[in-house]
């Protein structure tokens, strides 16, 4: 059955020397999709309905902690990227990054008494405390982490093999996650609604995810090998050429393609689930449905993942996302059109028809472009190669992880302040409906529906403009591949022009293109059925690293 899965999926190779290293390297996963999808369903609401805290504080603690991100992502990057050590320039940071972990997602769920009412200051206080060491913690474990995954997996489709066990890993994150909570909740009797009561069910599931994410964190550092960095040299490092390392990194075509695309799916993404609830709660009256509306979200994103995986294998990694798109867009639509209802009437169960409908068209559609995005980023770090020369997986991924991380926060802090300044009312019990303004449904239905709308139709059309093609990518490779072998490289006048493409970059000014003696000859190899043929250089010196990093 295994053989017949893997043949089925395009795995060559052995369970063991495929499949095993995809799943060490995503154990990772249970932390990264677990602990962020909790906190972008529940963090928000528990701030103001639990711990008491007006909603635009709890939105001004997001923005705090982002900006501290913006901060301290680059540094990671570099940080990463020239550290020597027996595990490798990456593989340590998973095993130092998990006491920040343990530590700061139980601060997250847990006030210590403060109350957001009685001392608002100091509440607001130590959970911006409590946010910025979690996001220092999920910097030093997500940055090395992605950073690795270019040199587990050179290859274009074991690349996108990588990214879909990651995707199953990640519902291994959240569905245990989102569960726990609910059993807590139901425990402590808080399952109808949140009061301000309901502390115990956070505290308590907080100390159970950060043990689970730890111990998902440490068997991706006991399990995956990366070859020893001890002998690698760096050049000096000040201010100047840290600034350069970043600014290098826009320079590629691709890349800037990419953010585009990445950026506004974000966009779209985070400010949807920031309003969410808010939605659910307060403008459709349906917060006893919302277990079953999140269930349905998982379900069929959980079901677009085949198609998404078919469609990469057959027809390239962009592929996906311009089929299932226009459902999200479908999908955000629908929030246009749900009104507030009276529990057991017609029209109430009109609208739980009509939001399901919503939970089934925008998790599906939103899973195409994420899968696009999380897809095409390794090929990046290879276009990066052909222009500057140098491995730099660390900084390249440093920009991917704040595309996702200081978009999402600084939306949610703008969503509060539009929630907040169109009047909308979150003071009273979650139990009891709350009849809201027009202004504050207006609020509601911009950031669920219409801005996401807006965002999501611009990602579309820029992703429909990527250039770069599995073939493209092979081509690079091989010529990065030919001219570290031999110091110089030939290319024909259509893989020169596809360079160009690609990188945005003349190629006489990338690394690639400079000092060639076109007299050695040194063109591109093929095989027997015209496919690129990658030189490998030195790979029995890295094997033994490895084994010596073992």
């Amino acid at each position: 059955m295994g053989e017949k899965i893997k043949k089925a999926i395009g795995i060559e190779g052995t369970f063991k020397e495929t499949v095993v290293p995809m799943i060490n390297y995503c154990y990772t996963n249970v932390f990264l999709g677990g602990a962020g999808y909790i906190i972008s369903m529940y963090f928000s609401i528990y701030l103001t309905r639990v711990v008491g805290l007006d909603i635009r504080y709890a939105g001004f603690i997001t923005m705090i902690a982002v900006v501290w991100d913006g901060i301290n992502d680059p540094i990671m990057g570099i940080i990463t990227d020239r550290t020597r050590s027996k595990y490798g320039r990456h593989r340590a940071y998973l095993k130092w990054g998990i006491p920040f972990v343990f530590v700061s997602y139980i601060m997250l769920w847990n006030s210590f008494g403060l109350d957001g009412e009685n001392h608002p200051y100091m509440t607001v206080a130590y959970f911006v405390f409590a946010y910025v060491l979690y996001k220092t913690a999920y910097t030093i474990i997500t940055v090395p982490h992605t950073a690795m995954l270019p040199e587990l997996a050179p290859e274009y489709n074991k690349r996108t093999q990588y990214t879909s066990v990651s995707y199953i890993f990640n519902s291994c994150g959240m569905i245990p996650s989102y569960i726990i909570l609910l059993i807590m909740l139901s425990i402590f009797g808080f399952s109808g609604g949140l009061t301000r009561d309901a502390k115990m069910p956070f505290l308590v599931t907080g100390v159970l995810l950060a043990t689970m994410y730890s111990v998902a964190i440490y068997a991706t550092f006991k399990l995956v090998k990366e070859p020893s960095s001890l002998d690698m040299k760096n050049e000096p490092l000040d201010l100047k050429l840290a600034v350069k390392e970043y600014v290098d990194v826009f320079k590629s075509r691709s890349f800037r393609q990419y953010f585009s695309i990445s950026f506004f799916w974000e966009m779209a993404r985070s400010f949807y689930s920031t309003t969410y609830i808010y939605y659910v709660t307060f403008l459709a009256n349906q917060y006893k449905n919302y277990f079953l509306f999140n269930t349905f979200a998982g379900i069929f994103e959980t079901a677009a993942f085949p198609l998404n995986y078919a469609l990469t294998m057959k027809h390239g990694k962009k592929k996906c996302g311009t089929i299932v798109t226009p459902f999200m867009i479908l999908g955000l639509a629908i929030g246009l059109i749900v009104q507030a209802s009276q529990p057991g009437t017609s029209k109430s169960t009109f609208m739980l028809v009509l939001m399901l409908l919503g939970v089934t068209f925008y998790p599906f559609g939103m899973s195409g472009i994420g899968f696009v995005c999380n897809n095409v980023f390794p090929d990046l770090t290879d276009v990066d190669e052909l222009i500057t020369g140098r491995r730099r997986e660390g900084v390249v991924s440093t920009c991917n992880t704040m595309v996702k991380q200081v978009t999402g926060g600084i939306n949610t802090f703008i969503v509060t302040l539009i929630l907040g300044g169109f009047g909308l009312d979150t003071k009273s019990e979650a139990t009891e409906f709350v009849e809201q303004t027009d202004s504050a449904i207006f609020g509601i239905r911009l950031c669920v529906a219409i801005i996401p709308m807006i965002c999501a139709l611009i990602s579309y059309i820029l992703l429909r403009k990527f250039e770069m093609t599995k073939d493209d990518h092979t081509m690079i490779r091989a010529a990065i591949a030919t001219k570290h072998k031999y110091g110089s490289v030939t290319l024909m006048p259509e893989e020169k022009e596809r360079c160009e493409v690609i990188s945005g970059q003349k190629l006489e000014n990338t690394w690639l293109g400079r000092d060639n003696d076109e007299s050695q000859g040194h063109t591109l190899d093929k095989d027997e059925n015209g496919n690129y043929i990658i030189l490998i250089e030195k790979e029995a010196e890295k094997k033994a690293l490895m084994e010596k990093a073992e």
